[in-house]
This record gives C-alpha cells, structure tokens and sequence, in this order.
C-alpha cells in the first residue's frame, strides 16, 4: 500500500518553460484560484537542448510568478511523480492546447498514476487568445528576431535585458 499523501490542496505544474509564455500563465494563474498552493517545477530537460538555461528558466517563472502569492517555483530533475510524492503532493497540473496535445498527456497521466496511484492528473485549457501559444513557437520568433513580446509575461522581457 503507498504511503497517504496529504489532502492539503496542493498542485504541482512542471514544464521546461523555454521560455514561460503567456499560456504558461494563464493555466498557473487559473490553478491558484483552484488550489492552496501551487509549485512550479522547472525541468532541467537537457536533453530537449533548450534556448535558455535551467537557471535562467528558474528565474524567468520566478520573475513572472512573484505576484501570485500561492505559486512557489523549483527546479528540479527527476521524474516528476517522484517530486510530487516526495513533496507530498497528489494532484499533477497539466495544459492542454489543442487535441494534439491529449494523446501526449493522458499517456504522460496514466504513466505516473501506473508508478503512484495516489496522483490525480487536472487537465487545465488556456484561454482561446492563449490556446496558439507555445513556448516552441516564441522560440522561433526569437531565432529569426521577430517580435515575441505579446507572447511571454513583461518580466521575462525584462529578464532578457
């Protein structure tokens, strides 16, 4: 039998966040209405080869998020049912853009409900004025030095300075 994990309403929302976009928001923003606290866990994902650093992702959520007064953000580098369990936490948040997306996530979903039985996966759609956003989407903008700066939070803009 595993170990009871609190009822305490707590989530957890992980992501490479290369960068954190206004999508990224939008759920985080929506999770902290629903739950007590929220933990943003920044995979360090190497082997997604992103843009941006795993320090520098940190700091973009950290900078993005310091007006949600219920949202606390990790990085991390394990599986992320693991951080969950070891944070107490039961309920994995997840976004979902656009069908595309559900097949990937509910494989992900059932993937760590396999390893803990106790972790609940909340699937959370974005707004429609964020449902295109992605962070692979910024990142080509920003390749080829288009403008991206109604796609991410102000402070992540100002964290590039």
């Amino acid at each position: 039998m595993s170990e009871q994990l609190t009822t305490y309403k707590k989530a957890i929302y992980s992501g490479t966040f290369d960068p954190i976009t206004n999508g990224h928001m939008d759920i985080i923003s929506r999770a902290a209405k629903i739950f007590d606290e929220v933990i943003i866990a920044v995979a360090q994902s190497e082997r997604k080869s992103p843009m941006f650093s795993h320090e520098q992702r940190v700091d973009y959520v950290k900078a993005s998020t310091k007006n949600i007064k219920n949202v606390k953000v990790i990085g991390f580098d394990t599986l992320l049912v693991d951080l969950a369990t070891n944070l107490k936490i039961n309920t994995i948040i997840r976004g979902l853009r656009a069908v595309s997306d559900f097949e990937y996530e509910l494989q992900m979903g059932y993937a760590n409900s396999s390893i803990n039985k106790d972790i609940e996966t909340l699937y959370l759609m974005p707004t429609l004025e964020n449902a295109f956003v992605s962070s692979t989407i910024v990142r080509e903008i920003i390749r080829f030095n288009g403008k991206f700066c109604h796609l991410v939070p102000e402070e992540v803009l100002e964290c590039m300075q």
